[in-house]
């Protein structure tokens, strides 16, 4: 593969508030060194936490410029000294923290965070550690895995390596992004009865069509944990994908199952919260805090992606040049699944 001396890339500028997204011209590309890997990347996606950190509304360090994006996906151009994980050519995805490999994660596993902590994948060419990527399953495309490393591997996470959601289990999945899209496509799959809430009926039933065995507008109906009730015969949900906030966090409790967990994940409507300690207790139920996951999380959710066949549910696509837009209408909410941009 013949590389360039200089590439695109985005970059984030401080602003006064916030940052600007601009495309950079002439960008130097980093050749790769003891077990480096030089990526062209392929296909980004975006996720809520993108959104926010343009705005502003989440921490990322001092930093005055940064490359944005945690999800990309491309092909191997080049390999540095010593590198046995890939070779040229090799289809690879970067996971979200580039230091969290397997096991727990550590004080430093958040300073590893592509386009937040460190430069991410918005950029024709990535430099990374060969121990910062996994191989595309086979019947994805660059699209699709772009997809993976954040909302999906954050579903997984939550759902089966600290879950361990089991077959006939009820799931609940708050709105439609790409969490909860994963979350249904992962629990439908695993044998598991995923509930889906969303104000927009239209998305409802496209829900039900990948697997969702009950649907509630929360906009018809605000006290939506007793429609979860009502649709499990009162037992509510062993696992709940938690992605509201404090708008939502009552509600989920309200609707927990006895053993059930609710796995805290983001704050759509703002961090926070009370959690009734004495409630839980009675229950034995629990809630947990899930932030993505490791390079093994991501290995194990792609043999279960590819042992089902399944494919990321894709809104829209946009071209490179065309970024803005994609910010854009990932901020407007009116995303089904994930949204992609592809170079």
């Amino acid at each position: 593969m013949s590389i360039p001396n200089s590439q695109h890339q985005y970059q984030l500028v401080r602003q006064a508030k916030g940052f600007s997204l601009q495309l950079r011209e002439g960008a130097p590309i980093r050749q790769p060194g003891p077990r480096e890997v030089l990526v062209r990347v392929r296909a980004t996606s975006l996720n809520r936490r993108d959104v926010s950190i343009l705005k502003g509304f989440y921490p990322v360090g001092n930093r005055d410029t940064l490359v944005p994006l945690s999800d990309g996906a491309g092909e191997v151009a080049a390999v540095g000294p010593g590198t046995t994980r890939f070779k040229v050519g090799d289809r690879v995805a970067a996971i979200f923290f580039q230091g969290w490999l397997a096991g727990r994660p550590t004080a430093q596993t958040g300073a590893s965070a592509l386009g937040g902590a460190i430069d991410g994948m918005l950029a024709q060419y990535v430099t990374l550690s060969e121990e910062g990527l996994v191989p595309v399953p086979e019947h994805l495309s660059f699209e699709d895995a772009a997809c993976l490393p954040c909302a999906a591997v954050t579903a997984w996470h939550g759902l089966v390596s600290r879950g361990r959601m089991q077959a006939g289990d009820t799931v609940l999945l708050e709105g439609t992004g790409g969490v909860s899209i994963f979350g249904l496509q992962i629990a439908a799959a695993a044998g598991a009865k995923p509930v889906i809430t969303s104000s927009s009926d239209a998305k409802l039933e496209r829900a039900r069509a990948l697997g969702a065995v009950a649907t509630i507008n929360y906009r018809t109906t605000p006290e939506w944990s007793k429609a979860v009730l009502a649709a499990t015969g009162g037992v509510g949900a062993h696992h709940t994908l938690e992605v509201g906030g404090a708008g939502t966090l009552p509600q989920a409790l309200a609707a927990v199952a006895p053993g059930g967990n609710v796995a805290l994940i983001g704050g759509l409507s703002g961090f926070g919260g009370d959690i009734p300690a004495g409630s839980l207790v009675g229950r034995n139920a629990s809630v947990t805090g899930i932030f993505v996951g490791s390079r093994a999380d991501f290995e194990a959710l792609n043999a279960f992606l590819a042992k089902h066949a399944i494919r990321p549910v894709i809104d829209r696509a946009f071209p490179f040049e065309q970024a803005e837009q994609a910010y854009a209408y990932m901020d407007t909410g009116s995303h089904f699944g994930k949204v992609v941009i592809r170079l």
